[in-house]
């Protein structure tokens, strides 16, 4: 499994404006969850940037690298700004080589179906992402599902997945990966036009942005 080195430094400086202080630097706050603690991290956002986006998908452990120590974690879940695409903020879960963990992995659907291809129907996509129990040496980039072979009326399953020894899949064998089926034509008959036709309401929605920081 890949590993990724990213430099991180303890932050002294906690709430909102702590954040906004090391967005306007070029950092970003994050959190290193371990158990029932946590730790608040600074660390750089164009390093953190690189990273996920050449990771998007993945599950990759990282090596958090301290002035005096090296802990190994995954990254679980960060926040993007809507407008700029800036990162605001990550959490991180510290890990231990010998403990088993929970993690989710992206699931990939790969290759045409039968049932689009030939039969012209719709590749409809369920759950994309499956929980699973490991150790964190065996924990995948993600999983693979050729589609190929299916035609209308037929779908992949979580139980259809192949996992290594040594990992345990937990979310249920029942929950539906991806599915053909097929597209009903509807023949839309046009009416007569009214003699007066009511100009539509317009309505405008706004969008407000908040920076939310976890710490």
């Amino acid at each position: 499994m890949e590993r990724v080195t990213l430099s991180v430094e303890k932050r002294g400086r906690l709430g909102k404006g702590g954040a906004r202080t090391l967005r306007a630097g070029g950092a970003v706050p994050a959190v290193v969850y371990k158990g029932g603690s946590s730790l608040p991290v600074e660390l750089s956002g164009k390093e953190l940037s690189l990273f996920i986006g050449r990771t998007a998908g993945e599950q990759v452990i990282v090596n958090l690298k301290f002035a005096d120590d090296t802990r190994q974690a995954i990254l679980k879940e960060y926040q993007v700004d809507p407008i700029s695409g800036k990162v605001l903020h990550a959490d991180f879960q510290e890990i231990s080589a010998t403990e088993v963990i929970k993690v989710v992995v992206h699931v990939v659907l790969q290759g045409e179906a039968i049932g689009v291809k030939r039969d012209k129907g719709v590749l409809q996509y369920g759950i994309r992402e499956v929980e699973i129990e490991c150790l964190p040496d065996k924990i995948p980039g993600h999983f693979v599902l050729d589609v190929s072979s299916l035609t209308i009326g037929h779908a992949l399953h979580v139980r259809d997945i192949k996992p290594a020894e040594g990992i345990r899949i937990l979310t249920e064998p029942n929950e539906v990966l991806g599915s053909v089926v097929g597209v009903k034509e509807e023949v839309v008959v046009a009416e007569a036009a009214p003699a007066e036709v009511a100009e539509p309401e317009v309505i405008k929605k706004g969008k407000k942005t908040e920076e939310e920081d976890k710490k």
